[in-house]
C-alpha cells in the first residue's frame, strides 16, 4: 500500500488554497448529496444499485457506497478486484471476460478467500471456452467456494457478449452443469447508449435493450433454469432500466462525481439531480495578450471524451480551456466582457471523463465546504490505480 505524501498529509485541515497544483480535488459534500440521491432512487424503485468501481477505484469509496446501501461493486479487472478486496470490500462482481489461465487462477483464489470472509466473487462469460476454463481454475483451486458468473449478452455495446436470445440459452445451461458455478444471471449492459445526446435516444436505445434481455431470461427459463438477476445500466441510463420491471439491479459508477462529458448531454427529467464532485485544481503560470496557461496538462485529465470544462465562473467571465500539450493548459476569455485570469490565479477544472482521470492519481484530495473556502477533509487513495490485469 503506497504510503501517503508528508506534504499530502500536512493538507489535511488546511484550506483549499494550500492545496498544490495540479491535483484531482473530490467536494465531499457534494459526492455525498449525490450518494444520497442514489439512494433514494434505487430504494424508490426497489432495485439494487452495484456501483461500477472503475470509476473511483477506491476502497475506502467503496465501503462508503456500501454504507449508503450499494449491493458491492463492480470491476472490469482481475487486478482491481484484488485491489478492492484487499481494502475491505467483500462483495465483488468482475462485469468482463477473463481467457487468461493464469488470470483465471488468480479469480478462483479470489473467489475463495472472499468465501471464506463471507463474501462473493462474480464473472461474466460469453464463450463456452470460457467456462471450460473458468471451472477448471475452480477444481483446481480445490476450494468449495463457488463464484456467481453472468451470461453476457450485448445489447448494443458492440463489444463482448453474445447476441440476445437462442445464442445464451447453452452458455446459461453449461454453466448451471458445472458444480463450482452458479448461474447468476444476465449481464446486459449498453454502454454507447450513456452518452446519446439526447434523452429520447436514450430512451429508445434502452427499450430495445430491455425486450432483449426479457426475451433472452424467457428462452433460459423455458428450459427450466431460473434466471435470478438482470444486471447492467449506467448512469446515463438508469432512469429507464430502474423502470423496466426487468432489470434488478443498476451499475450506474459515474453519478458519484459526474463529468463535462455527462453534464453536456440532455438530462433526463426523472434523474436525480446528480452535482459534479471530481475537479482538478490547476494555477496560472503564465499570461499573454491572447491567453493565459495553467498547470494542468493532458497529464492531469483525461481528454478521451473532450476537453475539461473551467467552473465557478460568472457567465460574463467565462473561460475555454484549449489544448496546451502534456503539463500545459491554454485558457481563452469567451465573450466580449471575459477577462484571463492573472498569474497565480487558482482554477477548478471539471474533467471531460472521470474514470480514465482518476486512474491518473495515486490519490485524491477530499474537501469539506466548497472549493472557495473548504477544508481538506481527508485524502483518499485509489487502491487501483493502474490495475490493468
Amino acid at each position: 500500500m503506497k504510503p501517503i505524501p508528508e506534504a499530502l498529509q500536512f493538507t489535511v485541515g488546511q484550506r483549499v488554497d494550500h492545496i498544490d497544483t495540479p491535483a484531482a480535488v473530490v467536494d465531499l459534500d457534494a459526492m455525498e448529496r449525490n450518494i444520497q440521491r442514489m439512494a433514494d432512487f434505487a430504494r424508490k424503485h426497489h432495485v439494487r444499485w452495484r456501483p461500477h468501481a472503475k470509476m473511483h477505484k477506491s476502497a475506502e469509496l467503496a465501503l462508503q457506497l456500501q454504507h449508503a446501501g450499494a449491493q458491492g461493486v463492480c470491476v472490469q479487472k482481475v487486478s482491481e478486484a484484488e485491489a478492492l478486496a484487499a481494502g475491505g470490500v467483500q462483495d465483488i462482481t468482475i462485469t468482463n471476460q477473463v481467457i487468461a489461465m493464469p488470470k483465471l487462477h488468480r479469480v478462483a483464489r479470489l473467489a475463495a478467500q472472499l468465501a471464506a470472509r463471507g463474501g462473493r466473487l462474480g464473472l461474466a462469460v460469453d464463450h463456452p471456452e470460457g467456462i471450460e476454463r473458468l471451472a477448471e481454475a475452480m477444481a483446481q483451486q480445490g476450494s468449495d467456494a463457488g463464484i456467481d458468473v453472468l451470461v453476457e449478452i450485448d445489447v448494443g455495446q458492440g463489444r463482448c457478449g453474445v447476441p440476445p436470445g437462442e445464442a445464451a440459452v447453452p452458455l446459461a445451461l453449461a454453466v448451471s452443469r458445472s458444480p463450482r458455478l452458479r448461474f447468476a444471471g444476465l449481464q446486459a449492459y449498453h454502454g454507447r447508449a450513456q452518452h446519446l445526446a439526447s434523452s429520447l435516444g436514450r430512451k429508445e436505445a434502452i427499450a430495445q435493450v430491455v425486450r432483449a434481455a426479457n426475451h433472452t431470461r424467457q428462452l433460459i427459463e423455458a428450459e427450466g433454469l431460473t434466471v435470478p438477476l438482470i444486471t447492467g445500466s449506467g448512469t446515463g441510463t438508469l432512469v429507464h432500466e430502474a423502470a423496466s420491471g426487468v432489470f434488478g439491479e443498476l451499475q450506474a459508477g459515474s453519478f458519484l462525481f459526474m463529468d463535462a462529458d455527462y453534464a453536456r448531454n440532455e438530462r433526463e427529467p426523472a434523474q436525480p439531480a446528480f452535482e459534479h464532485a471530481l475537479f482538478i485544481k490547476t494555477q496560472v503560470i503564465s499570461v499573454h495578450d491572447t491567453h493565459a496557461v495553467c498547470d494542468a496538462g493532458h497529464k492531469s485529465h483525461a481528454i478521451d471524451s473532450g476537453l475539461p470544462r473551467v467552473a465557478l465562473l460568472p457567465p460574463d467571465r467565462a473561460l475555454r480551456y484549449a489544448n496546451g500539450g502534456d503539463e500545459h493548459g491554454l485558457l481563452h476569455a469567451e465573450g466580449p466582457e471575459a477577462r484571463l485570469p492573472g498569474l497565480g490565479r487558482m482554477l477548478w477544472l471539471i474533467p471531460g471523463h472521470c474514470d480514465p482521470t482518476v486512474n491518473l492519481y495515486d490519490f485524491l484530495i477530499g474537501v469539506r465546504g466548497g472549493l472557495t473556502g473548504g477544508v481538506v477533509e481527508r485524502i483518499i487513495r485509489v487502491d487501483a490505480r493502474g490495475a490493468l490485469t
